[in-house]
């Protein structure tokens, strides 16, 4: 387990952490990262499915709640990426409304279709060049925080100044 602390100073950070305690098999991965440095494949091997598994991963990058580093490999084998948990300890310092973190818990935990819908409406929006996230927000009647924390709930989707962006989850 490492020491450091995960400080969360902005509410939106929390979407991550939820989804990934709030799913037996994320937290479960979690755990296990929490006590060794693992690859995608033993990671695989103790958890079942390989969807899962990077989706997990997905989850854990866009939070900054892991870490990963090249693993020497054996001779004739090709290196590959090992992760492990970044925090052993956590600590919030934020503040609110309660309509806002009801926002978050609803993105964070809600299996609602009307999810899927805004975000292939958001998908829509980028396609068509809107990115700002305030503008999106305003069409879609939602707050910007919630667009926000919805980029950080789907695994394509990124928040990068004032915009949303498609993910580069290219860098296994």
């Amino acid at each position: 387990m490492t020491g450091h602390i995960r400080i969360v100073n902005d509410p939106v950070e929390m979407v991550p952490l939820l989804l990934t305690f709030n799913n037996p098999k994320f937290k479960q991965m979690y755990e296990l990262l929490n006590k060794n440095w693992m690859t995608e494949d033993e990671l695989c091997e103790q958890c079942g499915e390989q969807a899962c598994v990077a989706s997990c991963l997905s989850i854990l990058r866009k939070g900054n709640l892991i870490e990963e580093q090249w693993r020497m490999p054996k001779p004739g084998q090709k290196p590959c990426k090992e992760y492990r948990t970044t925090y052993g300890t956590f600590r919030a310092s934020f503040q609110c409304t309660m309509t806002d973190l009801a926002d978050l818990i609803y993105i964070a935990l809600s299996t609602d279709d009307n999810l899927r819908t805004l975000v292939s409406n958001i998908d829509d929006e980028l396609k068509t060049g809107n990115s700002s996230i305030s503008d999106i927000g305003r069409k879609f009647g939602v707050s910007s925080l919630f667009v926000k924390a919805l980029s950080k709930r789907i695994p394509h989707l990124d928040v990068k100044g004032q915009g949303l962006v498609y993910a580069d989850n290219n860098g296994r």
